[in-house]
């Protein structure tokens, strides 16, 4: 996955350079298709960054097939692991893959302009929202941002944690930063997962080998 986000990268550079249009293996898409698909997501989608990565993966491995489900998963891990908002860097990533740094700069656009939009309106609006009626009215979105952000979970977690070790993994992690609200319980989640996964991968390759040879 690295690799193809430095070759997007690096063909990226190349159009800027010489002024030549990408090629067609590397970006497929114009920057005009991923600005009106990331449009459509920004005013679409609602909860946090764990909630639109399972939009992003709704709308970009199941529907629009932009990447696959491995090459998704790559992405999203390395996206946590990096400082700030997931879901941005996975959307850019994803703008730039598909159509260069044009595509990057237009998928970024696209999905942050509509909340920008409405998170100035609401702050004018926001002496309205007073009384039981605002009271009311904030604490249903608190319910409806959960129940998103849970379905989002649930279907990353189909995917990322289809058996017990994967799964048992994720569960560890969780519990370190549920019972932990210092960064530091974050980075050693991080470091929890580099180190378990990686040992997981090759007991299954052990598994696989030793079965391969009982035939």
């Amino acid at each position: 996955m690295t690799s193809k986000i430095a070759d997007s990268t690096a063909n990226a550079s190349a159009e800027m350079t010489s002024g030549e249009p990408a090629s067609a293996s590397r970006h497929v898409g114009s920057p005009i298709e991923v600005l009106l698909v990331f449009l459509k997501l920004g005013v679409s989608c609602f909860g946090g960054p764990i909630a639109h990565i399972g939009y992003f993966r709704e709308e970009f491995v199941g529907r629009r097939k932009w990447l696959d489900e491995q090459a998704y998963v790559d992405l999203v891990a390395l996206c946590q692991f990096l400082p700030g908002p997931a879901s941005s860097q996975v959307g850019f990533s994803i703008g730039l893959m598909r159509a260069g740094y044009r595509g990057a700069l237009a998928a970024w656009t696209g999905f942050t302009l509509p909340s920008a939009v409405a998170l100035v309106l609401f702050a004018y609006g926001a002496s309205v929202l007073s009384g039981a009626a605002g009271s009311g009215l904030l604490h249903g979105l608190k319910l409806v941002a959960v129940a998103i952000v849970a379905q989002a979970v649930w279907g990353m977690a189909r995917t990322l944690c289809p058996d017990r070790e994967r799964a048992s993994i994720a569960v560890v992690a969780a519990l370190i930063i549920l019972f932990s609200t210092s960064s530091a319980a974050q980075v050693g989640a991080i470091l929890l997962g580099g180190v378990a996964g990686p040992r997981h991968a090759t007991n299954r390759g052990w598994a696989h080998c030793h079965a391969g040879h009982a035939y």
